[in-house]
């Protein structure tokens, strides 16, 4: 997937009640299973484990810690545990992003073409 540089390089954005309120009930059901994240690395991480703590760091934000000692930033992960979290719409915007090309014409090159 063709990432944008500047979505893995991002300032803390803060994140809706709903979606911490899904971690806090991860880490005291002791949930396990696969988190996808932007990450700079690859574009698109993963990790897998059960959820010890949220935790906010000064100036850099609040962060989950995996049971292996990963720490991944909330405002980053795209799903957890299959359920959709804070950046599911960044993600979910690229997957639309062709839906509105139109192969690099204007709309007024295209008149009279069925697109």
């Amino acid at each position: 997937m063709n990432i944008k540089p500047e979505s893995l390089n991002t300032s803390y954005l803060p994140v809706a009640w709903e979606y911490r309120e899904v971690i806090e009930e991860q880490i005291i059901k002791k949930g396990r299973g696969k988190i996808f994240f932007f990450c700079e690395s690859e574009g698109i991480c993963e990790a897998e484990g059960p959820i010890l703590k949220m935790e906010e760091i000064d100036k850099s934000g609040i962060f989950i810690r995996l049971e292996n000692n990963d720490s991944i930033r909330i405002d980053r992960i795209i799903t957890l545990f299959g359920k959709p979290g804070a950046a599911y719409d960044e993600y979910d915007a690229y997957n639309n992003a062709c839906m509105n090309c139109s192969g690099g014409y204007e709309k007024d090159d295209l008149k009279g073409y069925s697109i």
